[in-house]
């Protein structure tokens, strides 16, 4: 690997303006046209767009710097320097575990490269419910735009076994099923995406547009948490951060100012919507932290005859959204089935069982085959997502509720998958449940999972899609932004993340977002430059 030109150690030598952790010393003032708050895929297009119209852009980032010549596809390393809480992050019952980045391009730069447009059904409900017109014809020249940016397109490879099963059982039940687009070139397929990519293959904004913003003359502060807006006269005046340390604590040192005309709160679901309650930011609708959505995500593990080895090949490759489009969007939950990329310790935190069972499982495990469902929350009344609130130290949490809504959802996504994989060919399958157990055939399954109490904390639910908080709505009453993006009571703050999204979309959501900030920041530079740009 130590072969493979580095981005951005060739960038630190150019002269990048980097501060904070390893780098050159914090400043305790800093101004600008613009500070954006994250650097994922939110903060990653607008820093772009932004400085290439010409503006002064600074980068707030809380986690640190890192390339490819740091990512050696070790989980140990990975997990505690790239996520949130080690990945270890929690719903407030810990019944739901949350996968979430932490490092310069955010999520982007340790995700699994699956791309989907918003799909129009998702957008047909924002507009009849929120008054959003986000429309295909509206936002298509933008995704269009992100799309060759960032080369997502279908992988033509052939999919590696973990992804081909879920083709061959979708097909033998007449099952729909296709090509994920991902965000890839010169990808080699190593399958360690979520660990970073050591070849730069993956189009992540870590080697995109963070670089591009730096070019073009934007200051990055990493290892800096923003810790509260200074809010008067209905605008943001400044944004005070600290130091943070590795372990998302607050490292000694002092704080730091940050004094701009326009302020871009682009930390994702859960950071952005908590840095706007540390603020104190007005909220007279009771609208901040509430419907954040998760894609609450259940899972099924099969022993197949042959290896399956889950962790080579491009991790995620195959998808099928038949159960999605075969009900209302505003119906009984609906999930959009993938196969996830296996690694051992995200593998064995996410199996069921104890000793002697869980050493089985692990014995197993390169012929083991995991089916992942996606849950389409925020669309019903009875999935209604959660909110953050502020821990006694102003830390974040997330309350999900996992109704009763929701986990017949789960149910039924635990039935397909079984079916599923029982076609494919697996020897036994087991339900991601703590009181399940392998099941021999579909029958045995079928009815084994109807017999489940699907409670949580015994139904294993996961994320990695944390969206909402800081909804958008043509109305003040109905969100905490508005179409364009701007805050509804403050006039020189914008958020342009995914916690934008009124409801979960419905697929993996990283070129929702890219499309929908690209249209954002762009009529952002016009506002402030008079500047057309666009996402090249």
């Amino acid at each position: 690997m130590s072969t493979v030109p580095d981005p951005i150690r060739e960038g630190l030598a150019r002269g990048w303006k980097v501060a904070g952790g390893a780098h050159r010393p914090r400043p305790g003032r800093v101004e600008c046209d613009v500070a954006i708050i994250g650097s994922g895929a939110g903060g990653g297009v607008s820093a772009e767009l932004l400085a290439r119209a010409g503006l002064n852009v600074v980068i707030v980032e809380e986690g640190p710097l890192r390339s490819s010549r740091h990512f050696d596809q070790q989980e140990a390393i990975a997990y505690p320097t790239l996520y949130q809480e080690s990945a270890g992050r929690k719903t407030a019952d810990k019944a739901i575990n949350i996968l979430q980045g932490r490092c310069v391009g955010g999520s982007t730069t340790v995700n699994w490269t699956s791309s989907f447009r918003t799909p129009p059904d998702t957008l047909r409900y924002w507009r009849r419910h929120f008054g959003l017109e986000f429309d295909g014809a509206a936002l298509t020249p933008y995704f269009e735009q992100a799309e060759r940016r960032l080369n997502i397109a279908p992988w033509l490879v052939p999919p590696n076994e973990n992804n081909d099963l879920l083709r061959r059982g979708a097909a033998r039940l007449g099952i729909a099923s296709a090509l994920i687009p991902r965000n890839v070139k010169g990808c080699a397929n190593l399958g360690s995406c979520g660990m970073g990519c050591p070849l730069n293959a993956k189009q992540s904004m870590l080697v995109t547009t963070i670089p591009a913003a730096l070019d073009a003359g934007a200051t990055l502060l990493v290892e800096t948490r923003a810790e509260r807006f200074e809010i008067a006269n209905g605008r943001v005046q400044s944004l005070v951060c600290v130091p943070a340390a590795g372990n998302g604590g607050r490292a000694d040192g002092p704080p730091a100012v940050v004094v701009a005309r326009h302020f871009v709160l682009a930390g994702g679901g859960i950071n952005s919507p908590v840095l706007l309650s540390r603020s104190q930011a007005p909220d007279p609708h009771d609208r901040l932290g509430r419907r954040t959505f998760l894609h609450p995500v259940v899972l099924s593990s099969a022993v197949m005859p042959a290896r399956v080895a889950g962790w080579q090949g491009a991790p995620q490759s195959v998808y099928s959204d038949h159960f999605l489009g075969t009900q209302p969007i505003d119906g009984p939950i609906g999930f959009k089935i993938e196969a996830p990329p296996l690694h051992p310790v995200l593998f064995a935190a996410s199996t069921p069982g104890i000793g002697r069972e869980h050493a089985d499982a692990l014995r197993d495990f390169p012929h083991t085959h995991v089916l992942i469902a996606l849950m389409r929350d925020g669309f019903h009344p009875d999935a209604p997502g959660g909110t953050v609130n502020l821990r006694g130290d102003g830390s974040a949490v997330l309350d999900y509720p996992l109704t009763p809504f929701v986990l017949d959802g789960a149910r039924r996504a635990l039935l397909a998958m079984a079916e599923l994989q029982f076609a494919a060919g697996a020897r036994q399958v087991m339900p991601g449940h703590e009181m399940a157990r392998p099941f021999a055939s579909w029958t045995e399954a079928s009815a084994g999972i109807e017999a489940l109490p699907m409670d949580p904390l015994l139904t294993k639910v996961v994320s990695a899609h944390v969206m909402g908080g800081c909804g958008a709505a043509a109305r003040a009453v109905d969100g905490v932004v508005g179409p364009d993006g701007v805050h509804w009571q403050l006039a020189n703050l914008s958020v342009h993340d995914g916690s934008i999204f009124p409801t979960s979309i419905g697929a993996n959501p990283q070129l929702s977002i890219y499309g929908l900030v690209n249209h954002l920041a762009q009529g952002l530079a016009r506002r402030l430059t008079g500047r057309n740009v666009t996402l090249a």
